[in-house]
């Protein structure tokens, strides 16, 4: 079962297991004024960490590379505006089987990973509360003014789930 390889060969948690095996995202984009982020389906998840987390051979990389990703950092999804990628780090598990989710900007000397959410599930929670939030945005006529709106508006709902996410600042 594919779930259970990326459990063996990613030390992926419980929790996004879960989620793979009860929602696997096969078509799953959030868009607001400020992001968009796809996710990745399972059977894409392997691939996508090529070249960050394993080998050429497939072979876990065991140590941080020299731009500094670390092999517990799995990729789940990316920015479909910037193409950075957010990440779990599987090396910060908690006692319910979910871990901290980061992104870091892409085509830099390394890696600054920044805090999106304290959990995937809180992740998942803040993507859903940003498209809440969207909603009263229109989709076609945004000005240059509308993402910062939007991000003032997203900003007292994250601290409602998750204040460490708030603070990392990424969402506003």
């Amino acid at each position: 079962m594919l779930v259970e390889k990326l459990r063996a060969r990613l030390h992926v948690p419980r929790r996004f297991r879960d989620f793979l095996l009860e929602a696997d995202p096969v078509d799953v984009e959030t868009s607001t004024p400020a992001e968009r982020v796809r996710l990745i389906p399972s059977m894409d998840i392997e691939p996508e960490q090529a070249g960050f987390a394993l080998t050429d051979s497939g072979a876990r990389i065991e140590a941080p590379t020299p731009a500094g990703w670390r092999a517990s950092w799995i990729i789940i999804g990316h920015s479909a505006l910037l193409g950075d990628p957010y990440f779990l780090d599987v090396a910060s598990p908690d006692a319910e089987g979910d871990c901290p989710v980061f992104t870091a900007m892409s085509g830099t000397e390394s890696w600054k990973p920044r805090l999106c959410a304290s959990s995937f599930a809180l992740f998942l929670r803040i993507l859903a509360v940003g498209m809440e939030v969207a909603d009263d945005f229109p989709e076609e006529s945004l000005d240059v003014d509308d993402e910062q709106v939007f991000r003032d508006a997203l900003g007292p709902r994250i601290r409602q789930h998750d204040p460490a996410a708030l603070k990392a600042g990424h969402w506003t």
